[in-house]
């Protein structure tokens, strides 16, 4: 594995909370050495930063999945408060709509209630878990299948 590659993925480790594996494919080398090797860690914005722009984005694309996993990744990194999260989809309300807001809205207070349930019965967070869904998202296929 080169360097850029290693640091891309440590990257996007560091971002999602994951423990996302080296994987094959051009789409995920693109990904991995582009968008986190180089993107993600170029100077003047913070991850914080970074992550409200992800954010803003998926919710204004109207991607729930993906808003699910920036969410539950913003909160896991700590860069975002509960709070803040519900702050955010009532700002964006604003600028998106409500439609989108409220998908916002509902997202963040189902990952809430997911990790309160979690924490309630003594279960961590499954960095696993999370790779998983974003695999089969974006592919079709669970981690397993790949």
């Amino acid at each position: 594995m080169d360097e850029l590659r290693r640091k891309g993925l440590e990257t996007m480790n560091q971002v999602y909370s994951w423990d996302m594996p080296d994987m094959p494919g051009e789409y995920f080398a693109l990904t991995v050495d582009h968008l986190f090797g180089t993107v993600w860690n170029r100077p003047g914005l913070s991850r914080r930063d970074r992550r409200m722009m992800t954010l803003t984005v998926v919710t204004a694309l109207n991607l729930p999945d993906a808003a699910e996993i920036q969410v539950n990744a913003a909160l896991q990194n700590g860069e975002l408060t509960a709070e803040e999260l519900r702050e955010t989809a009532i700002f964006l309300t604003h600028y998106l709509g409500f439609p989108l807001g409220s998908v916002l809205n509902g997202v963040v207070e189902r990952v809430l209630a997911k990790r309160q349930k979690a924490a309630e019965s003594g279960r961590a967070e499954d960095p696993k878990a999370n790779v998983s869904a974003a695999v089969k998202m974006n592919t079709g296929k669970t981690l397993e299948q790949e």
